[in-house]
């Protein structure tokens, strides 16, 4: 890597910590370790890991309680660890925000790979530094009462400005800039997520499902993100009706 990456890893499980210890910073990255969920939010504070491996089961704040209160001040790439292979935690953990998960017992090796994939996508979807009217045109999409900006990563949903992670951001800007154009979840995966993605398409419906409620605070008669029934999704513009 270019420059030293902070993974923040939290299990109850020292044996599991140690040896990730061992493989992520065998691989150069800046290995810091909490056992409880009630230590992840201050640890998030205190060194601003680049990632964060949290498992689900933990003393304290559970896996899940602790990614409702942190996704409520930070947008850290989550990884899940979970022993149970339920579906639902899957797509709960996935709505409260977590970028990815893997199933406990897992391949160190595999673990890394997946970490160093989530910062890949991290590092594509970063917002462009721009110096001209030009540049700042291409990074904004505007609708009636919708603004995406991504440049400074905000969206504006009439005069409210809506709290909204990358990913969710990068799949709504993508969307509105085809229009009426619709994409299927393989197409979507690829374009947002990236080839190296190892997750699976409820990824998309889960991320579509959070950003129509976050968009739902108003009326918006003139568009909307459509479901294609069997296809995917599309962003649906009446008229094309581009502010």
């Amino acid at each position: 890597m270019d420059e030293t990456k902070r993974v923040l890893i939290v299990d109850d499980d020292k044996h599991i910590i140690e040896l990730l210890r061992l493989y992520f910073e065998k691989d150069g990255f800046e290995v810091t370790a909490g056992y409880t969920g009630d230590t992840v939010i201050p640890l998030v504070r205190a060194i601003n890991p680049d990632v964060l491996i949290l498992d689900l089961m933990l003393p304290g704040m559970s896996g899940f309680d602790v990614m409702r209160e942190l996704r409520r001040e930070s947008d850290v790439p989550v990884l899940m660890l979970t022993a149970r292979s339920d579906t639902l935690d899957k797509i709960v953990g996935l709505e409260l925000g977590a970028d990815d998960y893997i199933l406990k017992p897992f391949e160190p090796k595999e673990l890394l790979a997946r970490v160093k994939a989530v910062l890949r996508r991290i590092t594509r979807s970063a917002p462009v530094a721009v110096n001209d009217q030009d540049n700042t045109k291409d990074n904004v999409v505007s609708y009636p009462e919708l603004v995406v900006d991504r440049i400074r990563y905000t969206v504006r949903i009439g005069d409210q400005e809506i709290d909204m992670p990358p990913k969710e951001l990068e799949l709504l800007f993508f969307l509105a800039t085809h229009p009426n154009r619709v994409f299927t979840r393989d197409q979507i995966l690829e374009n947002i997520w990236g080839m190296d993605y190892y997750g699976e398409q409820r990824t998309v419906d889960v991320h579509i499902k959070r950003i129509r409620e976050k968009l739902d605070v108003i009326d918006h008669p003139l568009w909307q993100i459509k479901t294609v029934w069997s296809v995917g999704y599309k962003f649906e513009v009446k008229d094309d009706e581009r502010s």
